[in-house]
């Protein structure tokens, strides 16, 4: 019998209510979920028969379900969903890299993640752009009789290439601006965050912030304030979540056992 393993906490007897959770919830495939200690860690796990769990939408949201009854009593070290390995296993790892987790867990202690996507029109913002340029950077008016009758397809094309290369830069000087935007209006709320910003996509920006519980509510007001300051753009918010983003302990176990 294997072990399917859902996250790491630190082993103390603050977190010890950690080790009960809400009857209620059950893990992956309905299993009971236990707790097991090595050393100054311990770890969530329940049992499970077989290589891997199905993905499936009951399965992840067991998953979750059991990560977010951990993260109400304390701040977990996720596992990505599946991860799946016998005790002994389990064991060594945490064993093995007890200094690494216990550092990791340090870094991100009585802090969660709060995740922020925005939306924008692309296409609507470069044609705004082109249209507010066009005869300042490429005129019409002015031009001889024999530029006019030279100018064919392939000047017409280049200057298509040229204004479409105008368009993605202005999308992505705004797209920057954007994230700066944000990051200032946030910053004093947060502890780190990870923003990836995507100019000619819909999505432009999804950032994660590791935000302090404590904090919560001015990174709520913060937040409300600029989605407000911003009637244009679409903001998808979503947390508080385990610090899946910030702390990434699948690719050390994987290494550990030679899983590329």
């Amino acid at each position: 019998m294997k072990l399917y393993a859902y996250c790491v906490s630190r082993e103390s007897e603050e977190n010890e209510a950690a080790s009960v959770l809400d009857p209620l919830i059950t893990g992956v495939a309905g299993s009971l979920v236990r707790s097991l200690k090595v050393g100054k860690l311990q770890v969530f796990v329940s049992e499970f028969n077989g290589e891997g769990p199905a993905v499936t939408r009951e399965n992840v949201l067991a998953h979750e379900a059991v990560v977010r009854g951990i993260l109400k009593v304390a701040t977990p070290l996720p596992f990505r969903f599946g991860t799946v390995v016998s005790e002994i296993q389990l064991k060594e790892y945490l064993e093995s890299q007890e200094a690494s987790l216990l550092e990791k867990l340090a870094f991100v202690e009585d802090s969660v993640e709060m995740s922020v996507k925005i939306i924008w029109q692309p296409d609507l913002i470069k044609k705004t752009s082109a249209d507010g340029h066009s005869q300042e950077r490429f005129p019409k008016a002015g031009r001889s009789e024999s530029e006019r009758e030279n100018s064919g397809a392939g000047a017409a094309f280049l200057m298509s290439k040229q204004r479409e290369l105008a368009g993605d830069q202005f999308l992505a000087d705004m797209a920057k601006e954007l994230a700066e935007w944000l990051n200032k209006r946030l910053g004093s709320t947060v502890r780190r965050e990870l923003a990836a910003v995507r100019p000619t996509e819909k999505l432009v920006l999804s950032a994660a912030y590791l935000v302090p519980r404590a904090g919560l509510e001015g990174y709520r007001r913060e937040l409300k304030r600029a989605c407000v300051e911003r009637p244009d753009l679409r903001f998808l918010t979503s947390g508080p979540w385990a610090p899946y983003s910030f702390v990434n302990i699948d690719l050390e176990f994987k290494t550990h056992f030679g899983v590329s």
